[in-house]
């Protein structure tokens, strides 16, 4: 089962709107990873998925941190995989768990490798010269399609 979407992004707010649009139908136990270069906006569509799952604070960049947590009307864990480099470190961190209780997004995943849990939702970000973002989101599970779904226009 795969289905896939892609958007246009001009703008972070443009990047928080549609993180914003998959918060609003997310649920515990969903996992969403993000893959794409540095500065791409995986960060700003964590903060727009923040938002649309409740949570009115701030969201920042987890690079150094790792692990996030943030309460909403669902809870939101937000790991930053960018400075990992071996995937026991990312087991060490029982990823698996913590989604009974929330959404998981994982930046970075590919430097999970197998300690990450399977992802309903897979976002690759890309940048054009003109920076341009183009999300192209790739549902792998029927979790991942109701959060497409939520991407449809109107």
């Amino acid at each position: 089962m795969t289905a896939e979407r892609c958007l246009l992004s001009h703008t972070p707010e443009e990047t928080r709107s549609i993180g914003e649009a998959s918060g609003r139908v997310a649920r515990s136990g969903d996992v969403i990873f993000l893959s794409g270069e540095l500065g791409a906006g995986k960060t700003v569509f964590v903060q727009g998925l923040a938002r649309g799952l409740g949570y009115e604070g701030t969201v920042s960049s987890k690079s150094f941190v790792i692990m996030g947590e943030y309460q909403g009307r669902e809870k939101l864990y937000h790991a930053d995989l960018y400075r990992l480099e071996d995937p026991l470190e990312v087991e060490d961190l029982a990823l698996g768990e913590i989604t009974e209780d929330g959404v998981l997004a994982v930046e970075w995943p590919e430097r999970g490798d197998w300690a990450l849990p399977e992802e309903d939702v897979l976002v690759r970000f890309e940048v054009s010269r003109d920076d341009t973002r183009t999300l192209t989101f790739t549902a792998r599970t029927r979790r991942g399609e109701r959060i497409l779904g939520a991407l449809e226009p109107g």
